[in-house]
């Protein structure tokens, strides 16, 4: 069943927080946004802390029996965060990269966990979590991997669609002798029979995809045979479908590449010569990439997703957002699940800037990237790479209310004596400014600060401090 419009306008009172360029946050410390029955922003007023309900609907004709959700305190409305590059059946082994490299961990964890999802009953259940965690994290919209499977693949979409969560959802392809025989495709055909077939299943639960969209995923290079990359191409370009896969994650990956493809000079090379880099392409990592592939790839037209919490985990090494930034590239960000050791994008936003950091010592400091810069990546950055600048990222009127509401604790006289912090672990103290508040959310802050989270104006989480309309979830 698609997601289901609000029943009602609605006006979000309270603070408001949004990327409205690459170095600029801007906060409105009392704002008021009107969202119609479709999930548009119809109206957005700032400095209204003096005004009553009554009055801003008074300057808003139609908007007389609007509902009204409020936040108070410390909290505030933030736009909704987009998961660039994830593997939704990779979820029970989060944590568990451990010390092997990106090849021998593939073998070792990720392909026999993904290939036990020809298990319809294992793959709901794992799908279902990581769906509801990735939401509780304040994700509105993911670019997921599923498996070969056909079934589970649908299953995937189908749970985005119920719980309403926007996503593109890719059956993976993968056919060559690096992914094992009891995991892999049978033949290029059989990869293309198989993914047009989830690519028609998931237009059909959601023929506009206003919320759900199929991609084509072939795995990485390695894991596919020549004939393989360029069906996907084709595939891509026939059905005018988006395409995710992996590039220039690590040095050992990199030159297996050049093993495999003779021909080619480059990663990037394999891509271009097999139809697979196109503005609709999402390329993930791209942490060793030659200022010639990064030419092609800006040529293109087609979009990175940084992980930078995986590429430390697997020691994959620190890729050169500041540069792709500078070239004119357009970025977002990923938790790279299970490489990533945390499907939160906040998490990410924090290891960003700390790798972007860790580049810098070895450089310049113009590689450091700021909190504004990150939070861009994680919203508006990340809009751009999945094709939906338009319509989410930030809170502008005719864009889509996609958001999450963040509540901050407040220090106490007595801290806390029986140890349960159900606040999280932001303390305000009352003299921190709204730049202040907001850093301290972005560097201590985790999923207990999200306390509700909106999807095209349809409410998809909560928590118990949420108090709905006409309430306010007060810390």
């Amino acid at each position: 069943m698609a997601a289901s419009a609000p029943i009602s306008k609605t006006i979000y009172l309270g603070p408001f927080v949004h990327s409205t360029s690459l170095t600029e946050l801007e906060i409105s410390e009392q704002g008021a946004i009107g969202v119609d029955e479709k999930g548009v922003i119809a109206f957005v007023e700032r400095d209204v802390a003096h005004d009553g309900v009554d009055e801003i609907k008074r300057r808003n004709q139609g908007w007389e029996n609007a509902e009204v959700v409020s936040v108070e305190g410390n909290g505030f409305f933030f736009p909704g965060f987009i998961d660039t590059h994830t593997h939704a059946p990779q979820h029970p082994n989060t944590g568990l990269f451990g010390k092997t490299t990106l090849l021998d961990w593939l073998q070792t964890y990720t392909f026999p966990m993904e290939a036990s999802f020809a298990s319809l009953q294992k793959a709901s259940t794992i799908y279902r979590n990581f769906v509801s965690r990735t939401l509780s994290h304040g994700t509105t919209t993911c670019a997921y991997y599923a498996t070969i499977h056909v079934p589970a693949t649908n299953l995937l979409a189908d749970i985005c669609l119920a719980r309403g969560q926007r996503a593109l959802v890719g059956r993976v392809c993968m056919n060559s002798d690096l992914s094992p025989e009891y995991y892999r495709d049978e033949s290029t055909e059989t990869g293309l029979r198989d993914s047009l077939e989830s690519i028609n299943y998931i237009r059909s639960i959601d023929p506009a995809g206003e919320i759900v969209k199929p991609i084509v995923t072939p795995r990485f290079a390695p894991s596919c045979t020549p004939d393989c990359l360029s069906a996907m191409g084709r595939l891509a370009k026939e059905t005018d479908t988006h395409i995710q896969t992996h590039i220039s994650e690590n040095v050992n990956e990199i030159a297996f590449v050049a093993e495999m493809f003779p021909a080619q000079d480059s990663y990037t090379h394999v891509y271009d010569t097999h139809g697979l880099l196109t503005p609709k392409t999402i390329l993930a990592h791209a942490v060793h990439l030659s200022p010639e592939e990064r030419a092609t790839i800006k040529q293109r037209g087609s979009k990175i997703s940084h992980c930078p919490a995986s590429n430390t985990a697997i020691t994959s090494g620190c890729a050169p957002v500041r540069t792709l930034l500078d070239e004119g590239h357009t970025v977002g960000l990923g938790t790279d699940v299970s490489g990533g050791f945390h499907p939160s994008i906040l998490e990410n936003v924090r290891q960003c800037i700390w790798v972007s950091r860790h580049l810098a010592l070895q450089t310049s400091d113009a590689a450091k990237l700021s909190t504004e810069e990150a939070l861009y990546l994680a919203t508006r950055g990340g809009a751009a790479v999945v094709g939906l600048e338009d319509k989410v990222g930030a809170f502008e009127v005719g864009m889509e209310w996609d958001a999450q509401m963040i509540s901050l604790g407040t220090a106490n006289e007595e801290g806390c004596p029986d140890g349960a912090f159900e606040d999280g672990p932001v303390d305000v103290f009352g003299w921190e400014n709204w730049t202040e508040k907001v850093e301290k959310w972005v560097y201590s802050g985790d999923d207990r600060n999200t306390v509700a989270v909106w999807v095209r104006g349809r409410l998809v989480h909560r928590t118990g401090k949420f108090m709905g309309a006409r309430g306010a979830a007060t810390p």
